[in-house]
Order: C-alpha cells, then sequence, then structure tokens
C-alpha cells in the first residue's frame, strides 16, 4: 500500500443523517477508520449499529451526510461496487445461500486485491476455518450456526479485503465457538486487515479494537480508545449497563 493510501481513511463518514420511512434513526454520525485500525460499534440494541454499517455501504443510503471509501465518494454507487473497493462484509445473520455448497461459498467470492495480491486463499481460509474444511461439499445452509459464522468470515476473506466489517460477530454462538471466532478476529487484525465490529462482549472489544464508537438513539457519546472507556467506567455502565 502506498504511502498516500495510509493517509487516507479507508472510510469516513460524515454527518450521517438515515431514515426508515419517516423514523430517523441516525442523528449525524460521524466515523473515521484508517488502514490497520479496528473499531467497535458500541450500543443496546436498536441504537442504530448495524443502520451505521448499512448506510456507509449504501444499504440504507442516509438522506443526509456524506460517506467516502478510500476517499472516493460512496453515493449514488451500490454496494456491491462499494464492497468491490475492498470490504468483506459479515452480516448479521451470516447471509449463507441456501443449496450452495460450502466449496461453492469460497469459491464464487474469491478475487485478488486492487494490488492484484490474494493473501488470503481458499487453502489458507480452510487452514483457518478446519471445521468448514471437514465440510466443504455440504450445502452451506445445513452448517450449525458457528460453522456458518466461520464461513461467513472465510468468504470475506476470500475478497482479500482491506477492511472487514463483521455485524453482531458472535451473537448466538456457544461459548467455546465465540471463543474461536475472537482468536480468528485477532488473526484478521494481525495480518493488517482494518476491521469494524459490532459485538456485546465488551471485553473482547476492548481488547482488540483501538478504537470506539458508542451510540445512544442514533447519536454519538463517545468516540474515542480503549483508555478513555476503561478510565470512566460510568460511560459503559450508563449507557450499556456494564461496569
Amino acid at each position: 500500500m502506498t504511502a498516500q493510501a495510509q493517509s487516507t481513511p479507508l472510510i469516513e463518514a460524515r454527518g450521517l443523517h438515515t431514515y426508515y420511512g419517516e423514523s430517523h434513526i441516525l442523528h449525524g454520525v460521524d466515523l473515521t477508520l484508517m488502514p490497520g485500525e479496528t473499531l467497535s460499534l458500541l450500543g443496546r440494541n436498536g441504537m442504530g449499529k448495524t443502520t451505521t454499517l448499512k448506510s456507509i455501504l449504501g444499504f440504507v443510503p442516509p438522506r443526509r451526510g456524506e460517506v467516502f471509501i478510500k476517499g472516493v465518494p460512496a453515493a449514488k454507487r451500490r454496494p456491491w461496487q462499494l464492497i468491490r473497493q475492498g470490504i468483506g462484509y459479515v452480516p448479521e445473520g451470516r447471509g449463507i445461500f441456501p443449496g450452495i455448497s460450502v466449496r461453492e461459498h469460497l469459491v464464487m467470492a474469491a478475487r485478488p486485491n486492487d494490488r492484484g495480491e490474494s493473501p488470503w486463499t481458499l487453502e489458507r481460509v480452510l487452514d483457518t476455518f478446519p471445521r468448514v474444511g471437514q465440510r466443504i461439499n455440504h450445502d452451506g445452509s445445513f452448517l450449525s450456526g458457528g460453522e456458518q459464522q466461520m464461513l461467513s468470515i472465510g468468504r470475506a476473506l476470500t475478497l482479500n479485503p482491506d477492511l472487514m466489517i463483521l455485524d453482531e460477530a458472535t451473537e448466538g454462538l456457544a461459548p467455546l465457538i465465540r471463543d474461536e471466532i475472537w482468536k480468528i478476529i485477532h488473526e484478521i487484525k494481525a495480518s493488517g486487515i482494518a476491521t469494524i465490529i459490532v459485538d456485546k462482549n465488551i471485553d473482547n472489544l476492548l481488547e482488540v479494537a483501538e478504537k470506539h464508537l458508542l451510540l445512544v438513539k442514533g447519536e454519538v457519546v463517545y468516540s474515542g480508545d480503549s483508555h478513555g472507556l476503561k478510565a470512566d467506567p460510568s460511560i459503559l455502565d450508563t449507557h450499556l449497563g456494564v461496569a
């Protein structure tokens, strides 16, 4: 990655106001993510975390505000065009297609990054997710919830992205599977891929992410690092009920 690319935010959102019909969900959300950084989106259910992600990716375009991806305005571009800019998206619910095998899920998504590099090959994904490899010829929709989440993450990695977005990274998974997913998230971070994570496990988020955005009713009430949250526990206690 060039020096100019390193100094350009991967994602920059300015003053996002997003609506569902007449319901005003996001109220002036600002967000900046630099290459290699990890950001957590914090907040109770219904506070605008998923809407923020969908606004960035164009699934729910904001009525006001701007989104830039690698310095390029995202307005009027379709979600698939934005994802082709080097974004791996792991949606809430995992997005596994019925009737398509595990192998097909991984192969159909695979492509080199915009520098022509393919560090995340099919073989590397299967080495990282041995449970997925054991079910390589199975219908993806028949996998367990944890295996589907691994498949969804693996599929996103075969895009060889500069940015991974994980919405509810470990929601509804068994403790051992959650631990495995967090280990993989650390590996993704160590490989230099920037990440935006939504999850309810505050301890893990404070450990893996350098930056945090806390949303309350669609407004940012905290934007800062882990040190700031640890230094003032009342922030998490007041807004998340976490001591």
